[in-house]
């Protein structure tokens, strides 16, 4: 069995039928010990009333007439149709309501013996089963022969109410109707299984729908599908699993689309100094000692650019990959500001700022964008470090051609160069795509604007939160 609906519908199913089926059990064993509580009593009551007319009847010598009359003079008082037999079997005598009922109708057949003292049998009719299986009063149901029935202790013992007294124990529980025995609660219970069975199913099944189709959407996207995505609808845990699959899946999706960008302009890239390198090299052997010079510099600075263009893609590689940042520890912007502002010979200044961050992803950041500010700011360049609401801003400014309106979002892509800038300032274009990523890995941002005079000003913001 592979479908899971169909297994969580059998276990509903089977959960239901078991309750089902110990639910007749035990209702079955209630309604046999109450016929069997009631027959006792009615046993004990027509022994008590077997005693009482024995003692109350004329003897066994007496005639049958009298004894007769003493017997329908009893049956009235006590509203039971009687009837008494002699020793010998014969008939002495019977009530009306006993002849009538003797015969026909639903009391026919039923009737109690008594063995007397004296040999003569007393017979007295069972009253008629009530439903469930109680006994009911033989004036119940509107029968012409019998008002109703009265305890042991003559009329009235009971508040003259027609009944057997204790005898005739009623359940409230009970529902009305003849038919409640075993097979008719057996038949209701089949009848509540079947509707909730029903009525199980398109729930199970909606839910395991909705499960099919999120497994197909993983397949989806496993097979290569970048862009699938799954139903959020509702608001239960499947809803929430799709949710988190989607936002899994786009973020899958950016990362594969950036190495892949990252691999293509990467290998673009390298392929300039390992052009110029074999170049240089092939020049060597026949160069002269000042060329060789010469050709020794260019193949450093070509060995410089490559080992940085590297390090640049694996930095940018791990950035991508990570979702947190390892480790958070104070950071001195404004002395990280000042010791890098002085391998470019820039100047720093402003407030003594701390950020809780990794020192040496900051530090990069900052280098990042005083090196691009020195290549193509000129000679002014200078950084600030200042407050900002809740944030620490670093400001990187220059004196340069500024960037234009339309590339201001641009240059922060990677390997995104201004056009013309690539020919005469060289480098590769991840320097301030790693100032971004490095901002947000921080919970902060960049941005580029024009500075009043002239120039760009790039501007680090980063959240101050909380420090250790």
């Amino acid at each position: 069995m592979r479908s899971l609906y169909i297994r969580i519908y059998l276990t509903v199913v089977a959960a239901l039928a078991l309750f089902a089926l110990v639910s007749v059990w035990l209702l079955q064993n209630h309604l046999d010990q109450e016929r069997a509580r009631a027959q006792s009593t009615l046993q004990e009551r027509v022994a008590a009333w077997g005693e009482l007319l024995q003692r109350s009847l004329p003897g066994a010598h007496a005639p049958p007439q009298v004894q007769a009359e003493a017997l329908r003079e009893w049956s009235e008082r006590l509203r039971l149709p009687m009837a008494l037999d002699d020793a010998r079997g014969q008939r002495i005598g019977a009530s009306d309501s006993f002849q009538r009922r003797q015969g026909t109708g639903p009391g026919a057949g039923r009737a109690y013996p008594i063995r007397l003292a004296d040999g003569r049998t007393l017979w007295v009719l069972r009253p008629s089963l009530m439903r469930g299986g109680m006994p009911r009063p033989e004036g119940a149901g509107g029968d012409p022969g019998g008002p109703g029935d009265i305890g042991p202790g003559g009329p009235g013992v009971d508040g003259g109410q027609p009944g057997f007294g204790p005898m005739a124990p009623h359940s409230p529980w009970l529902p009305p109707g003849p038919a409640f025995d075993g097979i008719g609660l057996a038949a209701l219970l089949v009848v509540l299984f079947a509707a909730v069975a029903a009525g199980a199913y398109p729930v199970v099944r909606r839910l395991t729908r909705r499960l099919e189709a999120l497994k197909r959407g993983v397949e989806a996207f496993g097979a290569g599908h970048l862009q699938q995505r799954v139903a959020e609808d509702g608001r239960d845990e499947i809803a929430a699993l799709g949710a988190s699959f989607n936002q899994a899946a786009a973020r899958i999706e950016v990362l594969l689309r950036s190495h892949q960008s990252l691999l293509a302009n990467a290998s673009h890239e390298l392929r300039s100094p390992l052009a110029r390198l074999k170049m240089a090299v092939s020049m060597a052997d026949e160069a002269t000692p000042e060329q060789r010079d010469a050709l020794r510099r260019e193949i450093d600075t070509n060995i410089g650019e490559l080992d940085a263009l590297v390090e640049e893609v694996l930095l940018a590689s791990r950035l991508d990959a990570a979702i947190t940042l390892d480790r958070r520890d104070p950071v001195d912007l404004l002395a990280v500001a000042a010791e890098e502002a002085a391998r470019v010979q820039a100047s720093a200044q402003g407030e003594d700022l701390r950020v809780a961050g990794d020192e040496r992803l900051l530090r990069r950041a900052i280098r990042n964008l005083l090196e691009n500010a020195r290549r193509y700011g000129g000679e002014d360049v200078h950084a600030e470090v200042a407050s900002a609401g809740d944030s620490a801003e670093v400001r990187v400014a220059d004196r340069g051609p500024g960037v234009p309106e339309a590339y201001r979002e641009r240059i922060f892509e990677p390997f995104f160069r201004l056009p013309g800038h690539a020919e005469r300032e060289g480098g590769v274009g991840l320097g301030l795509a790693l100032v971004r990523q490095i901002a947000e890995r921080h919970g902060g941002s960049v941005r580029c604007t024009p500075r009043e005079g002239g120039g760009s000003c790039f501007t680090l913001s980063l959240p101050r939160g909380q420090l250790a």
